[in-house]
C-alpha cells in the first residue's frame, strides 16, 4: 500500500502544473484540495480495512453463488435421476401393458377357436338332431301309411271275403280259429 501512495505522490509530482513553477501544494489550487482529499479518502478506507472488507464480502458472495451452483447442480443431478427412474418405470409399465396386451390377443385367438369348435358341435348336434327328427317323421309317416294301407287292405279283403264266402265256409273257418286258439292257450 505504501508503494502505491509513493507512485501516487510521484506522480503527482510529475505533472505539468508542478514544472510550470505554479504553487501546485497550495491551498488555493484545487487540484492539491482534491488530491488531499482523495488521498485522505483512500487513508480512511484502508485504515477501516474496507478493501479487505469488501475482499470478504466478495468472497462470501462468491461462496454463496458457489453453493447455490453446487446446490443448483445436485438439484439438477437429482432431477436427471428421477427423470431416468420415471422413464424407466414407463418403459417397464410399456412393457408389462404390451405384454398384457399379447396375452388378451392369444386368448382371444383361443376363444374364437374354441367358439367355433362349439358352435361346430352345437351345429353337428342339431344336424343329428334335426336328422333324428326327420327319421321319426319319416318313421312315423311310414308307419301311418302302412296303417291306413292295412286298414284299406283288411276292408277290401273283409269286402272280398264277404262276397266270396259261403256260409259254410264262414263256420269252417270260424271252428278252425276256435281250435288254433285253444291249442295256443293250453
Amino acid at each position: 500500500m505504501r508503494k502505491l501512495l509513493t507512485g501516487l505522490t510521484l506522480s503527482l509530482l510529475a505533472t505539468p502544473a508542478f514544472a510550470a513553477g505554479d504553487a501546485f501544494f497550495s491551498l488555493h489550487n484545487t487540484n492539491f484540495i482534491v488530491l488531499l482529499a482523495f488521498l485522505l479518502f483512500i487513508a480512511v478506507l484502508i485504515y477501516y480495512k474496507v478493501p479487505g472488507l469488501m475482499g470478504g464480502m466478495l468472497d462470501k458472495r462468491a461462496d454463496g453463488i458457489r453453493s447455490e451452483l453446487d446446490e443448483a447442480r445436485a438439484l439438477r443431478e437429482e432431477a436427471q435421476s428421477l427423470l431416468a427412474s420415471y422413464e424407466r418405470k414407463q418403459r417397464e409399465v410399456q412393457d408389462q401393458a404390451d405384454r398384457i396386451v399379447a396375452h388378451a390377443r392369444v386368448e382371444a385367438e383361443e376363444a374364437a377357436v374354441q367358439a367355433k369348435a362349439d358352435v361346430e358341435q352345437t351345429l353337428t348336434r342339431r344336424l343329428a338332431a334335426a336328422e333324428d327328427q326327420i327319421a321319426s317323421a319319416q318313421a312315423a309317416a311310414v308307419k301311418d301309411v302302412r296303417d291306413r294301407a292295412i286298414t284299406v287292405a283288411v276292408a277290401a279283403a273283409k269286402d272280398v271275403v264277404a262276397k266270396q264266402m259261403s256260409t259254410k265256409d264262414a263256420s269252417k273257418l270260424i271252428d278252425d280259429a276256435i281250435a288254433e286258439v285253444g291249442a295256443k292257450l293250453h
